[in-house]
């Protein structure tokens, strides 16, 4: 019933992707060159990236189309539903109305797949016949993998080795859609070596992963890098689904005063955000924007805004944002989407602003917050999204303490199906909540590229 009231027709999904570059009150920092120290130009970023994407990047115009054929896959699941969590706020006991954008109606089980097929549509369109890149859990690598058989482009993936380990269903998924997978750090690269020279032991991390994926790229003419979160192009991407959320609310006849989404890189934080951040800078809404992160790796509460890498072996331009150092080895939490040491720098730019808030939580509160909404709303939340949940919750709460009625919207951004090793693990009791370590963290941040 809830769905119905709240669904889009497939003619309603959106034609275009919203910039908020055009709508910011200040221009973010510049990227620059990691030898020169120069704000990077296109050729810089050839390498790497189709022209198209490189566009994308540095675009100030309002709106992009979205090419013709990469709309007709996504209403394969666009629009994807908006549902109200009336069993959760009948539980909490709260008069706060709690809605939820659920992206795990995708095939992949995520919002990944909104930026992955418009990569590989790009790189295709320019003659790339195979992209390397990086993935944490798995979502993002499930995503390209499949964009990669519908675009006809070989995916190769650096999977960090710790989610390599705790989820063997997401990599046969990536290897069922035609990837290569392999755990980070490997053999494969000079990146890869280095750190297992240095620590044969290594877990891994984002910032490893995308090391070895840019080197790929940046060492072999026909393979170009993909990278699921971080950069303004991917973010640009997400934004159907901000989008297809106004469009609904309309729908169900309220607005939110408050959104909330998970954050590591910040791809689908800025996906539902982005849209509503630029209502409340053009039409003068006084929406909360709330990102939340994990306590083991807390990038916007705990971090630095300055310029840093946005990888572990330096060989990324450098761009400013939230960081906690491009050599921190955040802890093995199940929330392998959201281990990486810096924010997207349009997130970070934002923050900076006093544009959107931040907080971070534990991943034992967050699960006991995916169980709670599990079991009042069906649907078994990917523990990134979890941190959503738990902040979603508390928000309800303190409506309940104030008798505030405010509406909530967060983003389900993907199902936890390939992730209850996890559940198990925190059922059993012997989840446990992994503390960075501050020797480690202090060094990585002493250890950030100087910019004059």
């Amino acid at each position: 019933m809830d769905r119905m009231n709240y669904a889009l027709a497939d003619t309603e999904i959106p034609t275009h992707w919203y910039n908020l570059m055009a709508d910011l009150p200040s221009p973010p920092p510049p990227v620059l060159h990691p030898g020169t120290k120069q704000p990077v130009g296109p050729d810089d970023l050839k390498p790497l990236f189709p022209m198209a994407l490189i566009m994308q990047e540095v675009s100030t115009a309002p709106t992009i189309e979205i090419p013709e054929e990469v709309q007709q896959i996504y209403r394969k699941w666009r629009p994807t539903p908006l549902y109200r969590a009336r069993r959760l706020e009948q539980e909490l006991g709260t008069p706060a109305h709690i809605y939820y954008k659920y992206e795990g109606a995708s095939p992949v089980g995520s919002h990944k797949l909104n930026t992955a097929l418009a990569q590989a549509y790009y790189n295709r369109e320019e003659g790339i016949r195979r992209i390397a890149t990086e993935t944490g859990a798995g979502q993002w690598g499930s995503a390209l993998a499949l964009a990669g058989a519908y675009m006809g482009i070989d995916i190769q993936v650096f999977m960090v080795k710790v989610s390599y380990q705790q989820k063997p269903y997401r990599r046969a998924m990536m290897e069922t859609y035609g990837a290569r997978v392999v755990p980070s750090p490997s053999e494969e690269t000079n990146a890869g070596r280095t750190i297992l020279k240095q620590n044969p032991a290594s877990t891994g991390s984002l910032g490893i992963a995308i090391s070895e994926a840019v080197e790929v790229a940046a060492t072999h003419a026909d393979t170009h890098y993909s990278l699921g979160s971080v950069l303004n192009h991917v973010l640009l991407h997400q934004t159907v689904v901000g989008q297809e959320a106004i469009k609904q609310m309309e729908k169900a006849g309220e607005y939110p005063d408050i959104v909330i989404g998970c954050a590591g890189g910040g791809s689908n934080f800025a996906g539902l955000s982005f849209p509503f951040v630029g209502a409340n800078l053009k039409k003068g809404k006084k929406t909360r924007i709330i990102a939340v992160e994990p306590a083991s790796c807390p990038s916007l509460t705990k971090g630095r805004y300055a310029y840093d890498f946005g990888d572990t072996a330096g060989l990324t331009p450098l761009v400013k944002m939230y960081t906690l150092g491009h050599a921190f080895l955040p802890p093995a939490i199940h929330a392998g989407g959201l281990r990486y040491h810096g924010m997207a720098p349009l997130v970070s730019h934002l923050h900076a602003l006093k544009l959107i808030e931040a907080r971070a939580y534990p991943q034992r509160a967050c699960f006991e917050a995916g169980i709670q909404f599990a079991r009042c709303e069906g649907t078994i939340p990917a523990p990134e999204t979890n941190h959503a949940v738990k902040a979603a919750i508390d928000e309800a709460l303190r409506c309940k303490q104030s008798g505030r009625k405010e509406v909530i919207l967060f983003n389900l951004s993907g199902h936890g199906h390939f992730d209850m090793q996890a559940y198990s693990d925190y059922l059993s009791g012997s989840l446990q909540d992994d503390v960075y370590s501050e020797q480690e963290l202090a060094a990585a941040m002493a250890d950030l590229p100087s910019v004059p």
